[in-house]
């Protein structure tokens, strides 16, 4: 008799997960990890504090209560969010792969069977849920008081300074990641980024006045210029969506609204869009070579 069909049957490898599961995988990690950090704490803690501290200060002396309501706290948090959102995004985003690296843990990591594009997509996603978690809680707190106080006036325009307030913490992460990818060491990737900060803050307005004066550039030259930094684009997209007028930044303000009109919140919007995906693709395809360990 033949014991072949006596044999015990070894059992089937296990599967490598797809690209879409892999990638949640590492998210989820990520995301846990960052929450249970301890810059997601500051950073959160620093935040609504200065969005309710903001809040009170903007809108204190106004209304039947001290307050005007959410669209003059809109506006008067608009100047935080260009200095404090970039900031954390950025430093977090400097430390996602460099910090592996200088620990020992990426290689790990790579030894699991999971491409690099998806070890690198699941912590870009995973730190960009924890961000946008940690800038909903500082704008939840701060709603909660302003609707104890004041009701619900001008709440879409406070909406949407979130959700604008959002695309800026994922664009600024991609640009964070991209460093963190190119960098061998964390300080390194966050020192680049602290350094792209003030570059990106300096050329926000201070830069484009001082080019102007010394460049006489014309208006749609220095138009270009703007949309072309994340956080002018993120400045004026509020603007226009709050339905205010751009003629509060000038002449080039006035430009923009008269020769793209209806389009120019979309064209806004396209830019924050293309600083995200681009600085990310950059930094999928660097890391995606080999020896970039």
């Amino acid at each position: 008799m033949s014991t072949i069909g006596l044999l015990p049957k070894h059992a089937a490898p296990p599967k490598a997960r797809s690209f879409g599961g892999g990638t949640l995988a590492f998210a989820r990690r990520e995301f846990r990890d960052a929450a249970a950090s301890r810059w997601f704490f500051l950073y959160t803690l620093a935040f609504t504090v200065l969005a309710v501290a903001v809040s009170f200060m903007s809108l204190s002396g106004t209304g039947a209560h001290g307050f005007a309501g959410f669209g003059r706290t809109t506006a008067g948090l608009l100047n935080l969010v260009m200095l404090i959102v970039p900031l954390m995004a950025l430093t977090a985003g400097a430390g996602c792969i460099a910090g592996e690296r200088e620990r020992g843990t990426l290689l790990y990591l790579l030894a699991q069977p999971v491409s690099r594009t998806q070890v690198l997509l699941g912590k870009y996603l995973g730190l960009a849920a924890a961000m946008v978690c940690s800038l909903c809680i500082g704008f939840g707190i701060s709603a909660g008081v302003l609707a104890w106080r004041a009701g619900g006036v001008g709440l879409g325009a406070f909406v949407m300074l979130v959700g604008f307030t959002a695309l800026l913490a994922v664009a600024m992460l991609s640009i964070g990641v991209l460093l963190s990818v190119v960098s061998r060491r964390t300080a390194v990737a966050t020192g680049v980024a602290l350094f792209s900060w003030l570059v990106l803050v300096f050329l926000s307005d201070l830069g484009l006045m001082a080019g102007t004066l010394l460049f006489r550039l014309r208006v749609q030259e220095v138009f270009g210029l703007a949309i072309l930094n994340p956080l002018q684009a993120f400045k004026m997209g509020v603007i226009v969506n709050m339905n205010a007028s751009l003629d509060v930044l000038g002449p080039v303000g006035a430009y923009a609204s008269l020769t793209f009109g209806s389009m120019l919140p979309w064209m806004l919007t396209a830019v924050m869009i293309a600083w995200t995906v681009v600085p990310l693709a950059a930094a999928v395809v660097l890391f995606a070579r080999k020896g970039s360990v």
